[in-house]
């Protein structure tokens, strides 16, 4: 399944909840109202939801998912060892005259 980008999610569902408290504000503002269903439908198509409650609520699911994910992947990365210096290799040495 193709998954939407979380930047895009993250600004879609901002402007769904801003529009959503300024529809609260002014219920009977039609330019608003209309503002408001037009955030909510971006996304429901984003989000693949017939609702826009349910959109914004698997929005944030899916932004609180990648959270989630991006904290375990980075304490899942092997830590470096602490350096241990070590001299050069040991190699068999002869004296010049062979013995």
């Amino acid at each position: 399944m193709l998954l939407p980008a979380k930047a895009e999610v993250a600004r879609q569902l901002r402007r769904y909840r801003a529009w959503e408290r300024v529809m609260l504000a002014a219920p009977n503002d039609r330019t608003v109202r209309a503002t408001f269903e037009d955030s909510g439908y971006t996304l429901c198509v984003l989000m693949g939801e017939r609702c826009a409650r349910e959109a914004a609520d698997a929005a944030e699911r899916y932004l609180r998912a990648a959270q989630v994910s991006s904290l375990r992947e980075q304490s899942d990365r092997p830590r470096p060892a602490a350096a241990v210096r070590r001299g050069p290799p040991a190699v068999e040495r002869r004296s010049p005259a062979g013995a």
